[in-house]
């Protein structure tokens, strides 16, 4: 497929690069180390859905505004009282485990091979300080990292992607969205963004009837399958 003048590549973090699941189990099993397998999946479950179900409220104009570190402390009040822990230092380190995941194998290479071809933007949902704590937990390096606290709303808001928009000072249609999520990816698509589906183990894949211009089974196979620049900026430097 073609798109050489594709300009910037904006990358999702949460699911994408990080394995968010595996990251917030192991902190709920730390807080009840009794709990079996199937028991803490249930446990992150209901964090999640706590998380999405927030966050779709906040898109809607349901609920004002609050950070994905403000909710990942209310997901985990929920998993704490249903395992019924009441100390405060353990809920307080169990709400910062959403911030301590590991990223997918292919990650740290694959964002190497991307940051040499193209900038590379990080744009997340996580807060500016968790979105901090995930880059340094999993060795995440950028040329920017934006969150969606700057537009005090989520993804997919338009302004969330607006933010990508405006640093990379191109059209959208010269910036590519990556992404596990295909609600992600279909949000980027409403603001006239190209878009590329990198599977993962979690994450919202596509439907039949999402036409993405990539799908890539990770960040190896996605900087193999692009092209090269049309647009020359220099040496490009990867930044911490």
């Amino acid at each position: 497929m073609g798109f050489p003048d594709i300009e910037a590549i904006v990358v999702d973090v949460l699911g994408t690069l990080v394995d968010e699941p595996s990251g917030i189990g192991a902190g709920i099993r730390v807080l009840a180390p009794s709990h079996d397998e199937a028991a803490v999946s249930e446990l992150v479950a209901l964090w999640q859905r706590h998380v999405d179900h927030e966050q779709r409220l906040i898109v809607a104009g349901e609920r004002p505004y609050a950070a994905s570190h403000e909710l990942d402390r209310e997901a985990a009040q929920h998993v704490a009282d249903a395992v019924g822990v009441e100390d405060a230092a353990a809920l307080a380190r169990l709400a910062r485990s959403g911030r301590c995941l590991s990223p997918w194998p292919d990650t740290v290479a694959g964002l190497a091979r991307l940051a040499v071809q193209r900038p590379l933007i990080g744009l997340s949902n996580a807060s500016r300080s968790a979105l901090l704590g995930l880059n340094f937990h999993a060795g995440l390096r950028w040329h920017q990292a934006l969150s969606a606290e700057d537009a005090r709303t989520y993804k997919p808001d338009p302004s969330v992607y607006e933010l990508a928009v405006a640093a990379a000072g191109a059209e959208p249609q010269r910036l590519l969205m990556v992404a596990a999520h295909a609600w992600d990816l279909r949000g980027a698509q409403k603001l006239g963004m190209r878009t590329a589906y990198v599977a993962r183990p979690v994450g919202d894949p596509p439907a039949s009837t999402d036409r993405f211009d990539f799908h890539a089974e990770n960040l190896a196979d996605l900087a193999d399958q692009l092209p090269s620049p049309d647009v020359a900026y220099g040496s490009a430097v990867v930044m911490a």
